[in-house]
């Protein structure tokens, strides 16, 4: 009986969860309220709650502990990081530094007059200002402003535009990233990680998958755009061009320029920096995201004073990063809820009963079959809800427990999972970057979709099959 207690529990509080994902519903509270009552079952089954060890010294509300605790362990590690980084991407925004170096990347373009030659360029260059503009949505906005203009110019058809400004924010392997931070600090808690920074989980994991799938993607664009203009006729070239409104005009010299554009970028660079001297020379430099992201800010606030020469409107203007910090606070939310609703599934016993299943289970199926469900549930909540982290997010405290229950490495579920979730969210009609698109260009959502599909799929087929031979 406690069995069927516990898997209809279970059954029922993760179908709730899929459904919310599914209708686009905001997940935060029901996972924190789901947690909360798996936890009472779990008292009334006789258990425990994972992770009190001294309680309230009223049971009922020990659930409630475990969301104070969730709240202040996640803050002091991930959750931190990502307000951080949060903050220092609105300080770039308010200062113009993003503008200066969406500029920088796209000003060769005017030059290359061959429109499929720029197809695989592009798609490349979009990818690289995802590193300082990780929103889909808002960089979408941003190439419309700047990049459609010069590739209208060089006579490339609306929907090729389109699917390549869509599929721009992806899978670059970025420390900055929040998903990416997520996963590395709830990898270090455990024994077989310990000590792992989202640096070197980035460098030697992420990236020997998601570079080699960036390339792919960036030839399957070539043949799959050149293809579907060929088939669709020469009537997309004459289609009306839009107005979009235009971003502000970036003011300053080269010199101003240059560093500006390199601002958005200087924790990544200094983090690599720091990698690079400790695998090549040995030298040993503790610097953390958070470090180098504090770096940074005072490198940019110097840089703002010695450009503006008025220290007040200068400092003032360091509000905007304390505003940014507030604004990554949901990502860290939800965190917190998925860590309360993973709590309460460890608390009924059902990760235990995971475990026992798939240690009597064939080690050399399980491996392969585990990330394979895992991917397909992603495909699937992705394409519908149109959102690439909502679910990934809310499973990354899962992610270890359910690869040491099917005895294999995390990183096969964390990586194609993670990986996944960012490329197929180009391949959802109701994805915010499709509608933003298909608005501005006036054409159907699934017009782009049509554009988008081939490329992403073949990512996540290839993605997938690298991850399972790199870390099964």
């Amino acid at each position: 009986m406690t069995d069927i207690i516990m898997y209809l529990s279970a059954i029922l509080s993760v179908a709730l969860v899929i459904y919310m994902l599914a209708k686009k519903m905001d997940i935060k509270i029901t996972l924190f309220f789901m947690g909360i009552l798996l936890m009472m079952i779990a008292m009334l089954l006789g258990n425990d709650i994972v992770g009190i060890e001294e309680g309230t010294g009223f049971k009922w509300i020990d659930p409630i502990l475990a969301v104070v605790d969730s709240f202040k362990s996640t803050l002091t590690r991930a959750g931190f990081i990502i307000l951080m980084l949060g903050g220092y991407a609105a300080y770039m925004s308010h200062i113009k530094a993003n503008d200066v170096t969406v500029s920088v990347l796209t000003k060769p373009l005017k030059k290359i007059n061959n429109v499929y030659i720029l197809v695989p360029i592009v798609f490349l260059i979009g990818n690289l200002l995802s590193l300082v503009i990780p929103s889909a949505s808002n960089l979408a906005i941003i190439l419309l402003a700047t990049l459609y203009p010069i590739l209208r110019a060089a006579k490339m058809p609306v929907l090729t535009i389109g699917a390549l400004i869509a599929t721009a924010a992806t899978i670059i392997p970025t420390p900055l990233g929040g998903d990416n931070v997520a996963v590395a600090n709830e990898l270090a808690t455990y024994a077989n990680f310990s000590g792992l920074t989202v640096t070197e989980y980035v460098l030697k994991y992420h990236a020997i998958v998601s570079i080699p799938t960036l390339i792919l993607i960036a030839v399957v664009h070539y043949f799959w755009q050149k293809h579907s203009d060929k088939k669709d006729g020469r009537q997309l070239n004459q289609t009306e061009d839009v107005e979009i409104k235009e971003v502000e005009a970036i003011e300053g010299g080269k010199l101003y320029k240059t560093v500006y554009g390199l601002l958005p970028v200087l924790p990544i660079i200094l983090l690599i920096t720091v990698f690079m001297l400790d695998v090549l020379a040995g030298i040993q430099v503790a610097l953390s995201v958070e470090i180098a992201t504090i770096l940074s800010l005072i490198v940019a606030i110097l840089c703002e004073m010695v450009r503006v020469r008025k220290m007040k409107p200068v400092l003032d203007s360091t509000e905007t990063f304390f505003k940014g910090m507030g604004g990554a606070m949901p990502i860290v939310a939800l965190l917190v809820a998925a860590s309360v609703f993973v709590r309460g599934l460890q608390s009924i016993g059902l990760i235990d009963a995971l475990q026992t299943a798939m240690l009597g289970a064939d080690a050399s199926s399980q491996g392969f079959i585990l990330p394979l469900i895992l991917v397909a549930l992603t495909a699937l909540i992705v394409i519908i809800s149109g959102s690439g982290v909502a679910l990934f997010y809310a499973m990354v405290p899962l992610m270890v427990p359910l690869a040491d229950a099917a005895g294999i490495n995390p990183i096969a579920i964390t990586v194609p999972m993670g990986l996944a979730g960012n490329l197929l969210r180009a391949v959802s009609p109701v994805a915010a970057v499709i509608m933003i698109i298909s608005g501005s260009l006036k054409v159907t959502p699934l017009a782009i979709v049509k554009r988008t599909a081939v490329p992403m799929l073949s990512g996540v087929v290839f993605m997938f099959i690298l991850s399972m031979l790199f870390f099964l």
